[in-house]
């Protein structure tokens, strides 16, 4: 069973930077495709980023576009989430999940295993 383990969320203020990670569990984390996503209070949980086995496809929502990176380490079974500019309406909790497929994808059913999430909160 694989467990994800999502870490570096806070209060920050509009502006600000911060970057979450997730430490994921078991040897084959090279092998899985990743994703970030986020539920804001009141509403759906939805897609973030995303980023395949090696790095080489990765996906992002318009809303984050220029302002999020997805990224991972491979060597240390690490998934992180560098966001800066941040916004009142990226406050949300951030979830990351783990697919059994190496491609990224955009869908939430795509992935199989999910973190217990780590709470942004931006401040205007």
């Amino acid at each position: 069973q694989v467990q994800l383990v999502e870490s570096g969320g806070g209060l920050v203020q509009a502006g600000a930077s911060l970057r979450l990670s997730c430490a994921a569990s078991g040897p084959y984390f090279h092998l899985h495709a990743m994703g970030w996503f986020r539920q804001a209070p009141g509403k759906a949980r939805e897609f973030v980023a995303s980023i395949s086995m090696a790095g080489g496809t990765i996906y992002y929502t318009d809303s984050v576009k220029g302002r999020f990176t997805i990224s991972r380490e491979n060597t240390k079974n690490t998934l992180y989430l560098q966001m800066t500019s941040l916004k009142p309406e990226d406050t949300a909790v951030y979830y990351c999940a783990q697919r059994s497929d190496s491609l990224a994808s955009k869908l939430m059913g795509d992935f199989e295993f999910w973190g217990q999430g780590t709470q942004v909160t931006v401040s205007s």
